[in-house]
């Protein structure tokens, strides 16, 4: 019997919201630290690549006529400056209509600035919508980094922003916990 009251059930709530709190600001604060780090080299680089079309090389533009499905399909996707953002590898794809594609056993590598791998996400099935690149899955779903798992009944995720929901029976295990130490004070 599970009593809302007892102090075990008030752990466990209290760990599942700091942990939902805690997802977002690590995978913000890495991206944070990844865009600072590139911002002045996409400044110059902007000027010299304005006559390339982001939607050109990006997941807005998947060559699947509607209706038609692919197997073993294979995706990458680039940001406007011509960097592999993140590769998506599903055993079939169907397009929806003009605006969402279908993935079954869809896989999700999203890579950092520097080209090194960073999330694997996966999912049984999902449906991109084209016009937000919202990845939607109402299956449980994993998503992998190095210093930490967690999964979800249902998600949804940005794979421009690296951001998500985890909705329903969210486990979160990390795995590298040197994020959360103090560090030393260096003023003394």
């Amino acid at each position: 019997m599970l009593l809302f009251g007892s102090s075990r059930f008030a752990r466990c709530g209290w760990l599942v919201w700091s942990l939902s709190i805690l997802l977002p600001v690590l995978i913000s604060a890495a991206e944070v630290s990844a865009q600072s780090k590139s911002h002045k080299k996409k400044q110059t680089s902007s000027a010299t690549n304005a006559t390339v079309s982001p939607a050109e090389q990006s997941l807005a533009n998947i060559p699947l006529p509607i209706g038609h499905e692919a197997k073993g399909l294979v995706l990458p996707d680039f940001d406007s400056d011509g960097h592999l953002r993140g590769r998506f590898e599903a055993g079939t794809a169907r397009r929806i209509d003009e605006g969402h594609v279908g993935f079954e056993h869809l896989k999700i590598t999203t890579y950092t600035p520097e080209n090194q791998p960073d999330l694997q996400v996966d999912m049984h099935t999902s449906v991109l919508d084209l016009k937000t690149r919202i990845l939607s899955s109402q299956e449980r779903t994993t998503i992998q980094r190095a210093d930490f798992n967690i999964v979800g009944d249902s998600v949804q995720f940005d794979p421009d922003t690296k951001t998500g929901r985890l909705i329903g029976n969210v486990r979160m295990v990390i795995t590298d916990r040197s994020h959360f130490k103090e560090k030393p004070d260096t003023n003394e």
